[in-house]
């Protein structure tokens, strides 16, 4: 293998960089003791990489917990475009995986970005409701076919996750349970790029399951099942 192609290697590597995997697991622990995270079906994480993880959004800290929960690959998010006008921080987000997306409009760049990302092989997180809906249900919030866009596009699998946490909102030491849904296989979709409301079709299916595996999920009736 050349240099070239080993750079490219490492840059595709769905673990992550050497610099996240350092990260994740230095910062693991703190992760788990402020949010007090569980996983709850670990074992629905795929093997492989090249999918989209779509979760339900409450707090800020969403993506952190979902790095942390999921163990085999980096799952890459977009953030606002102001952050990375914070030099050091900028830096930083970028070592984490992060990308820029201007959201007061249609960023095809970050667009395009997404979609390299999961044709690559790596994993690429997206939250259909687009904004934070704390204490909300969110059978009742709105959605974005985002993910259906870069779905489509690269034909990729969907892993839905349900972040659980009492009345919907998020505190420091409160309980979080990442509910890892099994993936649904882009075929699944019965996607037809030429029928209206293809994307929303997508959309509503995926958010449909993420909201399903919470509404189905009792903290307690779990905790005797893991003893």
């Amino acid at each position: 293998m050349s240099k070239k192609d080993k750079v490219t290697s490492r840059k595709n590597d769905s673990r992550g960089s050497a610099f996240f995997r350092f990260a994740h697991a230095v910062l693991s622990g703190g992760i788990k003791l402020l949010f007090n995270v569980r996983i709850v079906n670990p074992e629905n994480e795929p093997d492989e990489g090249r999918y989209v993880v779509c979760a339900n959004h409450v707090s800020a800290t969403d993506p952190v917990v979902i790095c942390y929960a999921f163990k085999k690959h980096q799952v890459h998010y977009m953030a606002k475009k102001e952050l990375f006008k914070i030099p050091i921080l900028s830096s930083l987000l970028r070592m984490l995986g992060a990308f820029p997306i201007d959201r007061g409009g249609s960023d095809v760049g970050a667009i395009k970005t997404a979609v390299s990302i999961v044709e690559d092989g790596r994993c690429l997180g997206i939250f259909p409701q687009g904004h934070r809906y704390p204490g909300a249900d969110p059978r009742g919030t709105k959605t974005k076919n985002g993910a259906a866009l870069v779905a489509a596009k690269t034909s990729a699998a969907v892993v839905p996750v349900y972040l659980w946490r009492k009345n919907n909102k998020m505190k420091l030491f409160g309980r979080t349970y990442v509910i890892i849904g099994e993936k649904i296989p882009f075929e699944d979709f019965c996607y037809d790029k030429e029928e209206s409301g293809a994307y929303a079709k997508i959309t509503d299916k995926v958010f449909d399951r993420i909201c399903t595996l919470g509404e189905g999920f009792d903290p307690a009736e779990w905790k005797k099942a893991q003893k």
